[in-house]
């Protein structure tokens, strides 16, 4: 009997007396409190807000829109119509290129309307624009797709920018065709005067021919240009109602100005060919200027390499100071006795493709060729290349510890180039991205030291 009594006491004991119990009690029902309380006035996940409408499962069924407060749902919805919008639009656009290219090109071609090359003149590189858009709009449908499959109603995973930015040699397509598009519908109006047929065909299609919409060619004709301009409008809207921590705002920002500055650039380029149409005009701010210098750039240099332009990658652009030394010793005298010149400098590199697809986001494969191409700044409004371009292959770089402000890339047999930049660090920079595919590709690179010449005798080698 005294083991059970004894038993029951070690049992009734826990430790705890009756004072620390009801405290426990008290704080956990002061927590349960809490919680409740935190749930009443949780935070928005988009804003961080609190204080939002107490909403139960029966009022909203979709509980993560629950979470938002009423300014960012309204936020989310314009968000995905505005994408929906971008989407259904670029579906709109494609059907359109293809009418052009099976209502009028086709027809016209197999029944000998016009020639080969009077096609050309007139639908210009549609096939192209066609070719892009049906990329571009499949995987944009596949974002969407995605989106919902995942639960996503409200396409908060679906990233336009970023897409856009992978398609972004869409826009020097757009370009060719603005460009053409004068001399494009001064042909067809002289061919429609000349050729009884064509007139008749025309005015046939538009009238008879329902998928059509009773609109002509040269409507038709119009469809890549009103494209080109309204990019940034939707984009525009896409960035309204998407908050500034959203991981696709700064793609669509970059985007918007991307495409702001290629068409500030296709409105220069009509000047000078003496058009009097331009495309629709936006604000014009330092940094629009400088992309629509290097767009300008680009062009010289792809034109003049001969490379496709989804095998070329820009790897450095911008200006630097250039000095072509009289002798080897310039280093003992010092980079203060050299004459420098201001030059606009870009580095390419031909990539192999590792796909079939023009397209940037294709993976890139190796290195087979990069250059350097040296274009003097502008004169009379238009760049001039200061000579055919250095191929990094052929040329040996370094620098001399004794000028260190300073490097030196040496074409093989031929000419040496001594380059600076202003900033010393972006100087190094230069000078390692450079050196890096001059030694990929260079075949002395087997030479000892990579030295020019393997008989120099110097007290230090060069980096």
């Amino acid at each position: 009997a005294t083991r059970t009594k004894s038993a029951d006491v070690e049992r009734a004991d826990s430790g705890i007396g009756q004072m620390p119990a009801r405290k426990w009690r008290n704080r956990a029902s002061e927590t349960l409190s809490s919680l409740q309380a935190w749930e009443a006035h949780r935070p928005c996940t988009d804003c961080g807000e609190r204080d939002l409408p107490v909403e139960t499962d029966m009022q909203n069924c979709n509980q993560r829109r629950a979470d938002l407060c009423e300014k960012c749902r309204k936020r989310r919805t314009e968000r995905k119509e505005s994408v929906l919008e971008f989407v259904n639009t670029e579906a709109s656009y494609g059907e359109d290129l293809r009418i052009i290219k099976e209502e009028f090109y086709l027809p016209m071609q197999a029944a000998g309307l016009l020639s080969q090359e009077q096609l050309l003149g007139i639908f210009s590189n549609i096939q192209e624009l066609i070719d892009l858009n049906e990329n571009f709009l499949e995987v944009l449908q596949e974002e969407i797709d995605q989106a919902f499959d995942q639960g996503d109603d409200d396409l908060m995973t679906v990233c336009i920018g970023e897409i856009f930015l992978e398609f972004v040699n869409m826009l020097p397509a757009f370009q060719t065709y603005c460009l053409q598009q004068s001399s494009s519908v001064n042909m067809l109006n002289a061919l429609e005067k000349e050729k009884e047929l064509l007139r008749i065909f025309l005015n046939v299609s538009q009238n008879d021919n329902t998928a059509l919409r009773r609109m002509n060619l040269r409507s038709f004709l119009m469809a890549p240009l009103q494209r080109v301009t309204k990019y940034p409008l939707l984009l525009s809207r896409i960035i309204k109602a998407t908050t500034e921590y959203h991981p696709d705002h700064g793609s669509l920002r970059e985007a918007k100005s991307r495409i702001e500055s290629h068409l500030e650039h296709i409105n220069m380029k009509t000047k000078q060919e003496g058009n009097t149409w331009t495309l629709r005009s936006f604000r014009q701010d330092s940094k629009k200027k400088r992309e629509v210098i290097n767009i300008e750039m680009r062009e010289t240099a792809l034109k003049t390499v001969g490379w496709l332009r989804e095998e070329t990658r820009f790897v450095m652009e911008g200006s630097l100071q250039l000095a072509q030394p009289p002798d080897g010793q310039w280093v003992k005298k010092g980079s203060k006795t050299l004459k420098f010149q201001n030059m606009q400098v870009l580095l390419l590199v031909n990539m192999k493709r590792v796909s079939e697809s023009s397209l940037e986001s294709a993976e890139p494969g190796p290195v087979k060729d990069a250059v350097l191409v040296l274009i003097r700044d502008k004169n009379n409004g238009k760049f001039h290349l200061l000579r055919e371009p250095l191929r990094l292959s052929n040329c040996i770089v370094s620098t001399d510890p004794d000028c260190d402000d300073t490097f030196e890339l040496i074409e093989i047999r031929r000419e040496a180039f001594v380059f600076r930049d202003s900033d010393q660090a972006r100087t190094h920079h230069w000078f390692r991205q450079i050196r890096r595919y001059s030694r990929e590709l260079g075949s002395w690179k087997k030479r000892r030291n990579a030295l020019p010449n393997i008989m120099i005798s110097t007290p230090h080698t060069r980096p």
